[in-house]
């Protein structure tokens, strides 16, 4: 099944899905504790009021069902959920899907750097210098989380926090490189983009690459 064909999309979903598939069943408090135990608020947007209607819609769409309902003593109720043949499958293809399959997920921030030549160069500066000091915080964070779950968990558990780690020291090094490409003047166009904020003109150079992209349309 293509990614954009799923009747399912949201990540929260697909981890209940695979909590499902390593125990017979579980009850909605059950899986929210094993994902607080593993850590996993840190990969996946997790809103464990929520969890209940996820793993609802998810039995609306047939890929769990409900496996026994728990009654001890004075206590509500509890329903155990389990996972279908048709939400294994599911599963197993999203999961596939995922990891084989690179798709563009249009971040934020990557539509800011498209956009910023409407900023005057030197608060660009500071913006992203700013910003280089929040992902070091950010960076240092995990990195104490993940000296703290490694007492108790194995690296198979952790693996997705290490590439989130590794990608927030990626875009920090990359951002500090832009800064100083910015800070000597190296970088290819700053001299235009300084030009259009201090006259309001666009420099001549850009609408010559705009006609030069219009003449090869």
């Amino acid at each position: 099944m293509a990614v954009g064909r799923r009747k399912l999309r949201n990540p929260l979903a697909l981890a209940v899905l695979v909590l499902l598939a390593e125990r017979p069943s579980m009850h909605p408090y059950e899986i929210a504790q094993t994902l607080r135990q593993r850590g996993k608020e840190y990969s996946i947007k997790i809103n464990y009021g929520s969890l209940y209607t996820v793993v609802q819609n998810l039995e609306k769409h047939g890929f769990v069902e409900v496996a026994d309902v728990e009654r001890q003593g004075n206590r509500p109720e509890r329903t155990l959920y389990a996972l279908t043949p048709t939400g294994r499958e599911e599963m197993l293809d999203w999961m596939a899907d995922i990891v084989s399959v690179p798709v563009h997920e249009f971040p934020i921030f990557e539509t800011a750097l498209s956009l910023m030549g409407v900023l005057p160069p030197d608060e660009v500066t500071a913006l992203l210098a700013q910003r280089v000091n929040t992902l070091e915080v950010q960076a240092a964070g995990l990195r104490g989380a993940l000296r703290k779950l490694r007492e108790t968990l194995p690296r198979f558990f952790l693996v997705e926090t290490e590439y989130q780690l590794h990608m927030i020291d990626a875009e920090a090094e990359w951002v500090r490189g832009f800064l100083k490409e910015m800070a000597d003047g190296t970088l290819s166009g700053i001299d235009g983009w300084r030009s259009w904020q201090a006259t309001g003109e666009v420099p001549a150079e850009w609408e010559d690459l705009e006609d030069e992209d219009h003449s090869r349309g």
